[in-house]
Protein backbone atom coordinates (compact mmCIF):
# COMPACT_ATOMS: atom_id res chain seq x y z
CA UNK A 1 0.00 0.00 0.00
CA UNK A 2 1.12 3.49 -0.86
CA UNK A 3 2.49 5.25 2.26
CA UNK A 4 1.34 8.67 0.94
CA UNK A 5 -2.24 8.51 2.39
CA UNK A 6 -0.78 7.64 5.76
CA UNK A 7 1.45 10.70 5.72
CA UNK A 8 -1.51 12.91 4.79
CA UNK A 9 -3.58 11.55 7.68
CA UNK A 10 -0.66 12.05 10.07
CA UNK A 11 -0.29 15.65 8.86
CA UNK A 12 -4.04 16.28 9.25
CA UNK A 13 -4.07 14.70 12.69
CA UNK A 14 -1.26 17.02 13.72
CA UNK A 15 -3.23 20.03 12.38
CA UNK A 16 -6.49 19.17 14.20
CA UNK A 17 -7.04 19.31 17.95
CA UNK A 18 -9.50 17.40 20.06
CA UNK A 19 -13.13 18.54 19.57
CA UNK A 20 -14.51 19.31 23.06
CA UNK A 21 -18.10 20.07 24.15
CA UNK A 22 -17.19 23.73 24.75
CA UNK A 23 -15.92 24.02 21.20
CA UNK A 24 -19.17 22.54 19.88
CA UNK A 25 -21.25 24.99 21.91
CA UNK A 26 -19.21 27.97 20.75
CA UNK A 27 -19.60 26.79 17.13
CA UNK A 28 -23.39 26.59 17.52
CA UNK A 29 -23.49 30.05 19.10
CA UNK A 30 -21.53 31.43 16.13
CA UNK A 31 -24.14 29.96 13.76
CA UNK A 32 -26.97 31.49 15.81
CA UNK A 33 -25.25 34.88 15.89
CA UNK A 34 -24.71 34.65 12.14
CA UNK A 35 -28.45 34.10 11.72
CA UNK A 36 -29.18 37.13 13.91
CA UNK A 37 -26.73 39.20 11.89
CA UNK A 38 -28.48 38.16 8.69
CA UNK A 39 -31.93 39.07 10.04
CA UNK A 40 -30.81 42.47 11.33
CA UNK A 41 -28.91 43.31 8.14
CA UNK A 42 -31.94 42.34 6.09
CA UNK A 43 -34.12 44.51 8.34
CA UNK A 44 -32.08 47.58 7.38
CA UNK A 45 -33.02 47.11 3.73
CA UNK A 46 -36.56 45.95 4.49
CA UNK A 47 -37.59 48.98 6.55
CA UNK A 48 -36.04 51.56 4.24
CA UNK A 49 -37.12 50.07 0.91
CA UNK A 50 -40.86 49.77 1.47
CA UNK A 51 -42.68 50.96 -1.64
CA UNK A 52 -45.72 53.32 -1.56
CA UNK A 53 -48.17 50.41 -1.88
CA UNK A 54 -46.66 48.62 1.12
CA UNK A 55 -46.70 51.85 3.13
CA UNK A 56 -50.38 52.32 2.29
CA UNK A 57 -51.00 48.78 3.52
CA UNK A 58 -49.28 49.60 6.81
CA UNK A 59 -51.24 52.83 7.26
CA UNK A 60 -54.61 51.26 6.51
CA UNK A 61 -54.07 48.12 8.61
CA UNK A 62 -54.76 47.87 12.34
CA UNK A 63 -52.90 44.62 13.04
CA UNK A 64 -50.33 44.70 15.85
CA UNK A 65 -47.41 43.84 13.56
CA UNK A 66 -48.26 46.68 11.15
CA UNK A 67 -48.69 49.14 14.03
CA UNK A 68 -45.27 48.20 15.40
CA UNK A 69 -43.67 48.67 11.97
CA UNK A 70 -45.30 52.11 11.68
CA UNK A 71 -44.01 53.10 15.11
CA UNK A 72 -40.48 52.12 14.15
CA UNK A 73 -40.70 54.02 10.84
CA UNK A 74 -41.95 57.11 12.68
CA UNK A 75 -38.40 57.68 14.00
CA UNK A 76 -36.13 56.59 11.11
CA UNK A 77 -32.90 57.90 12.63
CA UNK A 78 -33.50 55.95 15.83
CA UNK A 79 -34.38 52.85 13.84
CA UNK A 80 -31.27 53.04 11.68
CA UNK A 81 -29.02 53.69 14.69
CA UNK A 82 -30.49 50.66 16.53
CA UNK A 83 -29.96 48.37 13.53
CA UNK A 84 -26.38 49.50 12.95
CA UNK A 85 -25.37 49.25 16.61
CA UNK A 86 -27.00 45.82 17.04
CA UNK A 87 -25.39 44.50 13.89
CA UNK A 88 -21.96 45.72 14.93
CA UNK A 89 -22.26 44.15 18.39
CA UNK A 90 -23.28 40.81 16.86
CA UNK A 91 -20.50 40.90 14.24
CA UNK A 92 -17.88 41.63 16.92
CA UNK A 93 -19.23 38.71 18.95
CA UNK A 94 -19.06 36.46 15.86
CA UNK A 95 -15.41 37.39 15.27
CA UNK A 96 -14.42 36.77 18.88
CA UNK A 97 -16.24 33.42 19.19
CA UNK A 98 -15.19 32.18 15.76
CA UNK A 99 -11.56 32.98 16.56
CA UNK A 100 -11.89 31.05 19.85
CA UNK A 101 -13.52 28.10 18.08
CA UNK A 102 -10.98 27.93 15.26
CA UNK A 103 -8.05 28.12 17.68
CA UNK A 104 -9.56 25.24 19.69
CA UNK A 105 -10.10 23.10 16.59
CA UNK A 106 -6.95 23.78 14.58
CA UNK A 107 -3.30 23.79 15.52
CA UNK A 108 -1.70 26.69 13.64
CA UNK A 109 1.79 26.16 15.01
CA UNK A 110 2.63 23.89 12.08
CA UNK A 111 1.14 26.06 9.27
CA UNK A 112 2.54 29.17 7.60
CA UNK A 113 1.46 32.59 8.89
CA UNK A 114 -0.26 33.52 5.61
CA UNK A 115 -2.53 30.45 5.88
CA UNK A 116 -3.33 31.34 9.48
CA UNK A 117 -4.31 34.87 8.27
CA UNK A 118 -6.46 33.51 5.41
CA UNK A 119 -8.41 31.18 7.70
CA UNK A 120 -8.91 33.46 10.69
CA UNK A 121 -9.35 36.88 9.01
CA UNK A 122 -10.24 36.54 5.35
CA UNK A 123 -12.34 33.41 5.89
CA UNK A 124 -14.41 34.84 8.76
CA UNK A 125 -14.88 38.16 6.91
CA UNK A 126 -16.08 36.32 3.79
CA UNK A 127 -18.60 34.27 5.79
CA UNK A 128 -19.98 37.36 7.56
CA UNK A 129 -20.29 39.31 4.29
CA UNK A 130 -21.90 36.48 2.36
CA UNK A 131 -24.30 35.05 4.95
CA UNK A 132 -24.69 38.07 7.20
CA UNK A 133 -24.93 40.87 4.62
CA UNK A 134 -25.30 40.01 0.93
CA UNK A 135 -27.78 37.11 0.98
CA UNK A 136 -30.18 38.60 3.59
CA UNK A 137 -30.19 42.00 1.86
CA UNK A 138 -30.97 40.44 -1.51
CA UNK A 139 -33.83 38.56 0.15
CA UNK A 140 -35.06 41.72 1.91
CA UNK A 141 -35.37 43.69 -1.33
CA UNK A 142 -37.92 41.14 -2.59
CA UNK A 143 -39.76 40.52 0.69
CA UNK A 144 -39.46 43.87 2.46
CA UNK A 145 -42.85 43.99 4.17
CA UNK A 146 -42.72 40.34 5.29
CA UNK A 147 -39.29 40.73 6.90
CA UNK A 148 -40.23 44.10 8.42
CA UNK A 149 -43.22 42.51 10.18
CA UNK A 150 -41.15 39.51 11.31
CA UNK A 151 -38.45 41.71 12.84
CA UNK A 152 -40.79 44.29 14.38
CA UNK A 153 -40.73 42.78 17.88
CA UNK A 154 -36.97 42.00 17.99
CA UNK A 155 -36.08 45.47 16.68
CA UNK A 156 -38.40 47.08 19.25
CA UNK A 157 -36.63 45.13 22.02
CA UNK A 158 -33.19 46.05 20.67
CA UNK A 159 -34.30 49.69 20.44
CA UNK A 160 -34.93 49.71 24.20
CA UNK A 161 -31.69 47.86 25.01
CA UNK A 162 -29.44 50.08 22.90
CA UNK A 163 -31.31 53.34 23.53
CA UNK A 164 -28.35 55.08 25.29
CA UNK A 165 -25.96 54.16 22.46
CA UNK A 166 -28.40 55.12 19.68
CA UNK A 167 -29.20 58.47 21.35
CA UNK A 168 -25.48 59.26 21.59
CA UNK A 169 -24.97 58.27 17.95
CA UNK A 170 -27.88 60.43 16.73
CA UNK A 171 -26.65 63.42 18.74
CA UNK A 172 -23.09 63.15 17.42
CA UNK A 173 -24.15 62.67 13.81
CA UNK A 174 -26.60 65.56 14.18
CA UNK A 175 -23.71 67.95 14.83
CA UNK A 176 -21.90 66.74 11.72
CA UNK A 177 -25.13 66.87 9.70
CA UNK A 178 -25.70 70.53 10.59
CA UNK A 179 -22.20 71.49 9.49
CA UNK A 180 -22.56 69.60 6.21
CA UNK A 181 -25.91 71.27 5.54
CA UNK A 182 -24.42 74.71 6.08
CA UNK A 183 -21.66 73.95 3.62
CA UNK A 184 -24.13 72.47 1.17
CA UNK A 185 -26.17 75.70 1.07
CA UNK A 186 -23.18 77.76 0.01
CA UNK A 187 -24.38 78.23 -3.56
CA UNK A 188 -24.54 81.65 -5.18
CA UNK A 189 -27.58 83.02 -6.97
CA UNK A 190 -25.51 83.28 -10.15
CA UNK A 191 -24.69 79.55 -9.99
CA UNK A 192 -28.34 78.63 -9.52
CA UNK A 193 -29.38 80.93 -12.33
CA UNK A 194 -26.76 79.41 -14.63
CA UNK A 195 -27.97 75.90 -13.74
CA UNK A 196 -31.50 76.91 -14.71
CA UNK A 197 -30.28 78.40 -17.97
CA UNK A 198 -28.90 74.99 -18.92
CA UNK A 199 -32.42 73.51 -18.76
CA UNK A 200 -34.12 76.39 -20.55
CA UNK A 201 -34.52 74.52 -23.85
CA UNK A 202 -36.51 71.64 -22.37
CA UNK A 203 -40.02 72.31 -23.77
CA UNK A 204 -42.05 70.30 -21.25
CA UNK A 205 -40.58 72.23 -18.31
CA UNK A 206 -41.36 75.79 -19.42
CA UNK A 207 -43.73 76.63 -16.56
CA UNK A 208 -41.52 74.99 -13.94
CA UNK A 209 -38.48 76.77 -15.38
CA UNK A 210 -40.23 80.15 -15.22
CA UNK A 211 -41.29 79.64 -11.61
CA UNK A 212 -37.82 78.48 -10.56
CA UNK A 213 -36.30 81.51 -12.29
CA UNK A 214 -38.65 83.71 -10.31
CA UNK A 215 -37.66 82.01 -7.05
CA UNK A 216 -33.94 82.43 -7.77
CA UNK A 217 -34.33 86.16 -8.51
CA UNK A 218 -36.88 86.66 -5.72
CA UNK A 219 -34.40 87.44 -2.96
CA UNK A 220 -32.51 89.91 -5.17
CA UNK A 221 -35.58 91.91 -6.22
CA UNK A 222 -36.38 95.07 -4.28
CA UNK A 223 -39.79 96.51 -3.46
CA UNK A 224 -39.12 99.49 -5.73
CA UNK A 225 -38.92 97.20 -8.75
CA UNK A 226 -42.42 95.75 -8.32
CA UNK A 227 -44.39 98.50 -6.55
CA UNK A 228 -47.18 100.51 -8.10
CA UNK A 229 -45.97 104.11 -8.52
CA UNK A 230 -47.78 106.90 -6.68
CA UNK A 231 -49.19 108.36 -9.91
CA UNK A 232 -51.12 105.09 -10.46
CA UNK A 233 -52.36 104.66 -6.89
CA UNK A 234 -56.01 105.37 -6.10
CA UNK A 235 -56.15 107.19 -2.78
CA UNK A 236 -58.66 109.23 -0.77
CA UNK A 237 -58.18 112.44 1.20
CA UNK A 238 -59.14 112.14 4.84
CA UNK A 239 -61.74 114.94 4.72
CA UNK A 240 -63.58 113.51 1.68
CA UNK A 241 -67.37 113.25 2.02
CA UNK A 242 -68.75 109.76 2.60
CA UNK A 243 -70.75 109.67 -0.65
CA UNK A 244 -67.62 110.62 -2.62
CA UNK A 245 -65.71 107.85 -0.86
CA UNK A 246 -68.32 105.30 -1.98
CA UNK A 247 -68.17 106.65 -5.54
CA UNK A 248 -64.37 106.29 -5.62
CA UNK A 249 -64.60 102.73 -4.28
CA UNK A 250 -67.12 101.72 -6.94
CA UNK A 251 -65.00 103.22 -9.72
CA UNK A 252 -61.65 101.68 -8.74
CA UNK A 253 -62.79 98.25 -7.54
CA UNK A 254 -59.96 97.91 -5.00
CA UNK A 255 -60.39 96.21 -1.63
CA UNK A 256 -57.93 98.48 0.24
CA UNK A 257 -57.36 102.19 -0.36
CA UNK A 258 -54.66 104.45 1.17
CA UNK A 259 -55.94 107.47 3.08
CA UNK A 260 -53.85 110.65 3.14
CA UNK A 261 -53.98 113.99 4.90
CA UNK A 262 -53.16 117.17 2.92
CA UNK A 263 -50.89 115.34 0.42
CA UNK A 264 -50.12 111.80 -0.70
CA UNK A 265 -46.76 112.03 1.08
CA UNK A 266 -48.64 111.98 4.39
CA UNK A 267 -50.44 108.63 4.44
CA UNK A 268 -52.43 108.25 7.67
CA UNK A 269 -53.96 104.84 7.15
CA UNK A 270 -55.78 102.30 5.00
CA UNK A 271 -59.48 101.91 4.40
CA UNK A 272 -60.62 98.28 4.07
CA UNK A 273 -63.74 98.14 1.92
CA UNK A 274 -65.12 95.21 3.93
CA UNK A 275 -65.26 97.54 6.98
CA UNK A 276 -67.78 99.72 5.11
CA UNK A 277 -70.25 96.93 4.38
CA UNK A 278 -72.14 97.44 7.66
CA UNK A 279 -72.38 101.18 6.97
CA UNK A 280 -73.25 101.11 3.30
CA UNK A 281 -76.61 102.88 3.88
CA UNK A 282 -75.25 105.62 6.14
CA UNK A 283 -75.83 109.28 5.31
CA UNK A 284 -73.21 111.64 3.88
CA UNK A 285 -72.34 112.94 7.35
CA UNK A 286 -71.17 109.48 8.48
CA UNK A 287 -67.69 109.67 10.07
CA UNK A 288 -65.92 106.98 8.07
CA UNK A 289 -62.54 108.04 9.49
CA UNK A 290 -63.20 105.78 12.48
CA UNK A 291 -62.77 102.79 10.15
CA UNK A 292 -59.25 103.74 9.04
CA UNK A 293 -56.62 101.14 9.96
CA UNK A 294 -52.96 101.77 10.70
CA UNK A 295 -50.71 101.68 7.62
CA UNK A 296 -47.62 99.51 7.20
CA UNK A 297 -44.61 101.33 5.75
CA UNK A 298 -41.65 99.71 3.98
CA UNK A 299 -38.55 101.26 2.36
CA UNK A 300 -37.94 101.09 -1.36
CA UNK A 301 -34.85 98.91 -1.04
CA UNK A 302 -36.46 96.16 1.05
CA UNK A 303 -36.07 92.74 -0.60
CA UNK A 304 -39.18 90.81 -1.56
CA UNK A 305 -38.37 87.71 0.51
CA UNK A 306 -38.18 89.87 3.66
CA UNK A 307 -41.40 91.66 2.73
CA UNK A 308 -43.22 88.37 2.18
CA UNK A 309 -42.22 87.20 5.67
CA UNK A 310 -43.55 90.45 7.16
CA UNK A 311 -46.80 90.11 5.23
CA UNK A 312 -47.19 86.60 6.65
CA UNK A 313 -46.33 87.61 10.23
CA UNK A 314 -48.55 90.71 10.27
CA UNK A 315 -51.31 89.07 8.19
CA UNK A 316 -51.63 92.04 5.85
CA UNK A 317 -51.77 92.37 2.07
CA UNK A 318 -50.66 95.92 1.36
CA UNK A 319 -47.77 98.17 2.36
CA UNK A 320 -46.97 101.83 1.73
CA UNK A 321 -43.57 102.29 0.06
CA UNK A 322 -41.55 105.30 1.22
CA UNK A 323 -38.32 106.76 -0.14
CA UNK A 324 -35.22 107.80 1.77
CA UNK A 325 -36.72 111.24 2.51
CA UNK A 326 -39.94 109.84 3.97
CA UNK A 327 -42.06 110.68 0.94
CA UNK A 328 -44.54 108.15 -0.45
CA UNK A 329 -43.24 106.36 -3.56
CA UNK A 330 -46.23 104.09 -4.07
CA UNK A 331 -47.76 100.88 -2.75
CA UNK A 332 -46.87 97.19 -2.92
CA UNK A 333 -49.33 94.35 -2.45
CA UNK A 334 -49.06 90.65 -1.70
CA UNK A 335 -50.20 90.02 -5.27
CA UNK A 336 -47.27 92.05 -6.61
CA UNK A 337 -44.87 89.94 -4.56
CA UNK A 338 -46.34 86.58 -5.60
CA UNK A 339 -46.41 87.59 -9.26
CA UNK A 340 -42.62 87.70 -9.22
CA UNK A 341 -42.67 83.92 -8.70
CA UNK A 342 -45.75 82.56 -10.42
CA UNK A 343 -46.21 85.22 -13.11
CA UNK A 344 -49.10 87.55 -13.79
CA UNK A 345 -52.21 87.04 -11.65
CA UNK A 346 -55.34 88.46 -13.26
CA UNK A 347 -58.70 89.04 -11.61
CA UNK A 348 -62.02 90.50 -12.72
CA UNK A 349 -60.80 94.05 -12.12
CA UNK A 350 -57.57 93.78 -14.10
CA UNK A 351 -57.62 95.41 -17.51
CA UNK A 352 -55.80 93.48 -20.24
CA UNK A 353 -53.88 95.01 -23.15
CA UNK A 354 -54.17 98.55 -21.78
CA UNK A 355 -50.62 99.48 -20.89
CA UNK A 356 -49.07 98.10 -24.09
CA UNK A 357 -49.88 96.76 -27.54
CA UNK A 358 -47.94 94.43 -29.82
CA UNK A 359 -47.73 95.66 -33.41
CA UNK A 360 -45.70 92.75 -34.76
CA UNK A 361 -43.22 90.13 -33.59
CA UNK A 362 -40.57 92.71 -32.66
CA UNK A 363 -42.50 95.99 -32.22
CA UNK A 364 -44.37 97.09 -29.11
CA UNK A 365 -45.98 100.29 -27.83
CA UNK A 366 -45.80 100.81 -24.07
CA UNK A 367 -47.07 103.39 -21.61
CA UNK A 368 -44.14 105.27 -20.11
CA UNK A 369 -45.16 104.21 -16.60
CA UNK A 370 -44.71 100.50 -17.46
CA UNK A 371 -42.38 98.89 -14.93
CA UNK A 372 -39.13 97.48 -16.27
CA UNK A 373 -39.80 94.08 -14.72
CA UNK A 374 -43.09 93.88 -16.61
CA UNK A 375 -41.41 95.17 -19.76
CA UNK A 376 -38.73 92.47 -19.68
CA UNK A 377 -41.35 89.74 -19.19
CA UNK A 378 -43.52 91.00 -22.07
CA UNK A 379 -40.70 91.26 -24.61
CA UNK A 380 -39.18 88.03 -23.28
CA UNK A 381 -35.79 89.30 -22.10
CA UNK A 382 -34.27 86.73 -19.74
CA UNK A 383 -31.00 88.58 -19.21
CA UNK A 384 -32.09 92.09 -18.23
CA UNK A 385 -28.58 92.90 -17.04
CA UNK A 386 -27.88 94.34 -20.50
CA UNK A 387 -29.57 97.54 -19.29
CA UNK A 388 -27.73 97.71 -15.95
CA UNK A 389 -25.22 100.27 -17.19
CA UNK A 390 -27.89 102.73 -18.36
CA UNK A 391 -30.93 102.12 -16.13
CA UNK A 392 -29.29 103.38 -12.92
CA UNK A 393 -32.15 104.00 -10.45
CA UNK A 394 -34.97 103.92 -13.00
CA UNK A 395 -37.77 101.38 -12.55
CA UNK A 396 -40.06 102.36 -15.44
CA UNK A 397 -39.69 102.51 -19.20
CA UNK A 398 -39.96 106.30 -19.11
CA UNK A 399 -37.17 106.45 -16.53
CA UNK A 400 -34.98 104.16 -18.64
CA UNK A 401 -35.49 106.31 -21.75
CA UNK A 402 -34.66 109.50 -19.80
CA UNK A 403 -31.49 107.90 -18.39
CA UNK A 404 -30.35 106.79 -21.87
CA UNK A 405 -31.13 110.19 -23.43
CA UNK A 406 -29.67 112.19 -20.55
CA UNK A 407 -32.74 114.48 -20.69
CA UNK A 408 -36.51 114.33 -21.10
CA UNK A 409 -36.83 113.45 -24.80
CA UNK A 410 -39.61 114.98 -26.89
CA UNK A 411 -42.03 113.39 -29.31
CA UNK A 412 -40.50 111.36 -32.19
CA UNK A 413 -37.02 111.32 -30.64
CA UNK A 414 -35.22 108.02 -31.28
CA UNK A 415 -32.78 106.32 -28.91
CA UNK A 416 -30.84 103.17 -29.82
CA UNK A 417 -29.17 100.89 -27.32
CA UNK A 418 -27.70 97.47 -28.10
CA UNK A 419 -30.24 95.84 -30.43
CA UNK A 420 -33.21 97.90 -29.17
CA UNK A 421 -34.66 101.12 -30.58
CA UNK A 422 -36.87 103.37 -28.43
CA UNK A 423 -39.09 105.94 -30.17
CA UNK A 424 -40.92 108.49 -28.01
CA UNK A 425 -44.52 108.68 -29.26
CA UNK A 426 -45.94 111.01 -26.60
CA UNK A 427 -44.23 113.29 -24.10
CA UNK A 428 -44.43 116.70 -22.48
CA UNK A 429 -41.95 118.88 -20.64
CA UNK A 430 -42.25 116.82 -17.45
CA UNK A 431 -42.45 113.18 -18.48
CA UNK A 432 -42.46 110.55 -21.22
CA UNK A 433 -45.97 109.21 -21.72
CA UNK A 434 -45.71 106.59 -24.48
CA UNK A 435 -42.81 104.74 -26.14
CA UNK A 436 -42.52 102.48 -29.16
CA UNK A 437 -39.93 99.71 -28.64
CA UNK A 438 -38.38 97.83 -31.55
CA UNK A 439 -36.25 94.70 -31.12
CA UNK A 440 -33.74 94.85 -33.98
CA UNK A 441 -32.56 91.57 -35.44
CA UNK A 442 -28.91 90.76 -34.75
CA UNK A 443 -26.91 90.32 -37.93
CA UNK A 444 -25.07 87.01 -37.90
CA UNK A 445 -22.00 86.99 -40.07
Amino acid sequence: MDPEPYSTLILLAGFLKSFSLGTLISFLVVLILLLFSALISGSEVAYFSLNPTEKDTLNSSETKAHIRVNKLLASPKKLLATILISNNFINVAIIILSTYTINNVFNFSSVPDWLNFVIQVAGITFVILLFGEVIPKVYATKHALKLAKTMANPITLLKKIFNPFSSLLIYSTGIIDKRIKKKGLDVSVEELSHALDLTEDIPENKDEHRILKGIVKFGETSVKQVMKARVDVVSIEKETAYNDVLTTILECGHSRIPIYEESFDKIVGLLYIKDLLLHIKEQDNFDWNNLIRNPFFVPENKKLDDLLKEFQEKKIHLAIVVDEYGGTSGIVTLEDVLEEIVGEISDEFDADDVSYSKLDENTYVFEGKTGLNDLFKIINIEDNSIFDEVRKDSDTLAGLVIEMAGKIPQKNEKITYENFTFIVEAADKRRVKRVKLIKNKINEE
